[in-house]
């Protein structure tokens, strides 16, 4: 670090309080973290450079997983080390990881009230709606950045991802790796120095048992495996939280999705774990991670391979619906997201408040 830089650098106790802030106020998704995240690191306090900004920025956005959790954990570590970036990574995570839990056993109790019930399938019922607009933003993105030789590819990538996430659910995993390697191998770049994550034997015991280790492997997978942004973990979650391992039902499932919508940061340490990882052995290397053919290849196909995951998520999301009047919802979520350009929290505290008024009103409420 230079001078300057020790002049400016944070005590720990000032990485855990700012950092902490924004998890609290972090509600609205990674535009927000960002938002906040420049404005106290460039704006107010000068610890990166705005180029040092954008460079960080883009670099999280090769990497799979959260990446605004991946640049408040950057950001961290470029104000005050590797011990900062540990202590402003918890704090901006764990805000996020409390208010979910004490949502969660409200929501999820054996026995909860039915104005719960209704909020909860009421929000639920507009996930689908967000999937698809999750998807549809990172669209033109990822399309204008693909060369006019690889597009045909591009929407192979899509296409195929798309109709994995919809038909056979947390196999899309390797769908996406496929879509990785493919690009690799037709970019033409040297395949020497990039690998193929194979489970041990540990972990395939792990995933077998069903148990904890099950749990923390599912989410530690997503989390490793989530290119193109958080909402890749929906395809990914929902295979094997609902259809391989059987922890909750269908309509459970679009419960949690909701409530994970309108509170910040990931909800379990193995999610954001890889994030550490990633962050913390990358970020002496960010630049170079950015021009690296190798990888650059590989996420120019597992990119457009997660968007299409994201879109196709949409269908077994629908499909969980059992009520027709959370038709009526999906539908309403869909022309506020899609056409009026409404916010998802907002959008999904409205579905909620429309599920409560149909249970408070006698509706058929699902199990």
């Amino acid at each position: 670090m230079s001078s300057a830089d020790r002049v400016l650098q944070p005590t720990l106790g000032e990485v855990g309080r700012e950092w902490g802030r924004i998890g609290c106020l972090g509600f609205g998704g990674p535009p927000t973290h960002i938002a906040l995240l420049r404005r106290l690191c460039v704006v107010e306090r000068g610890w990166l450079s705005a180029e040092e900004f954008e460079d960080a920025v883009a670099a999280c956005n090769l990497l799979p997983g959260p990446a605004s959790t991946q640049l408040s954990i950057f950001c961290a570590w470029r104000a005050r080390g590797r011990v900062g970036a540990l202590a402003g990574g918890a704090a901006f995570i764990v805000p996020g990881l409390v208010v979910i839990l004490g949502l969660a056993a409200l929501f999820l109790a054996s026995s909860p009230p039915r104005w719960v019930l209704g909020a909860g399938a009421g929000a639920g019922a507009a996930v689908a709606a967000v999937a698809v607009q999750a998807g549809l933003g990172l669209l033109g993105t990822s399309w204008e950045r693909a060369t006019a030789r690889s597009r045909v590819r591009w929407l192979v990538y899509v296409i195929a991802s798309g109709i994995a996430a919809a038909t056979i659910g947390t196999w899309v995993v390797l769908v996406l790796l496929g879509c990785g390697l493919l690009e690799l191998a037709m970019a033409g770049v040297a395949s020497r120095g990039v690998s193929v994550l194979v489970p041990s034997p540990l972990l395939v015991a792990a995933m077998a048992s069903g148990g904890f280790g099950a749990l923390a492997w599912t989410a530690f997978k997503v989390g490793a495996l989530s290119f193109g942004g958080g909402f890749v973990i929906v395809p990914l979650m929902q295979g094997d939280a609902v259809g391989g391992y059987h922890w909750m039902t269908g309509a459970r499932f679009l419960n949690a999705v909701a409530l994970g919508q309108i509170t910040p940061g990931p909800v379990t340490h193995t999610v954001a774990a890889p994030s550490f990882a990633f962050v913390l052995i990358g970020a002496p290397r960010f630049q170079r991670l950015r021009t690296n053919p190798r990888l650059r290849a590989f996420f120019d196909g597992a990119g457009p391979g997660a968007i299409g995951a994201i879109l196709g998520s949409a269908i077994p999301l629908a499909r969980a619906l059992s009520e027709p009047w959370q038709y009526g919802v999906l539908a309403g979520a869909a022309l506020a997201l899609l056409v009026l350009r409404r916010g998802v929290v907002l959008t999904l505290l409205v579905a909620a408040a429309v599920g409560l008024g149909a249970a408070l009103a006698g509706a058929p409420l699902p199990h």
